[in-house]
């Protein structure tokens, strides 16, 4: 879908790679490595992305690092359409609306960190119902076309276990309960 809209492949796995996360960031040859694309590809979609200022970049050394520029007035929509690309919208709606005593969902492994892999890596803190937890992620699995993993932690569990998380790219919070 979103791939016939953009329609450069290397424009779109920046933009996966750099605005799902915000805590994303990555240099020219990396991400090159990465997408198996040339430096002159990965640059020319930087250097556009950043001329319209949706990515900021500083110096480290002697690497420039790009990340998605989290201020932009178009970066929350971007972020929902990659979000809606991915089908984690879907995912969290059908999920969170009849899952049980939900206090907080992370998104881990690779779409954390912008890699489209097409296996989706999620963490659920709280009591949950795990057979009907089975039973949706099953049906959105077929809705989005992805394979959804997923870990259950009740609260003590996580809090023992995850105090504190010293990359913020590893686990992405996508909900938490109000």
């Amino acid at each position: 879908m979103l791939d016939s809209f953009i329609s450069s492949q290397t424009r779109l796995k920046l933009l996966l790679r750099l605005f799902l996360n915000p805590a994303s960031e990555g240099y020219l040859r990396g991400m090159a490595e990465e997408f198996h694309q040339s430096t002159n590809a990965i640059r020319v979609e930087l250097n556009r992305f950043e001329e319209a200022g949706m990515l900021v970049s500083e110096t480290r050394g002697n690497k420039k690092i790009y990340r998605a520029n989290t201020a932009h007035p178009l970066y929350p929509d971007i972020r929902n359409i990659l979000m809606k690309y991915v089908g984690l919208d879907q995912v969290l709606k059908e999920v969170i609306e009849r899952i049980g005593r939900l206090e907080k969902v992370y998104l881990a492994g690779d779409y954390a960190v912008g890699k489209d892999s097409g296996i989706i890596d999620l963490i659920f803190v709280g009591k949950i119902d795990k057979s009907y937890l089975m039973k949706l992620i099953d049906r959105a699995e077929k809705m989005i076309h992805r394979k959804i993993r997923f870990l259950n932690y009740d609260e003590e569990e996580w809090k023992q276990n995850h105090r504190s998380v010293p990359d913020r790219e590893k686990f992405l919070l996508l909900w938490e309960k109000e």
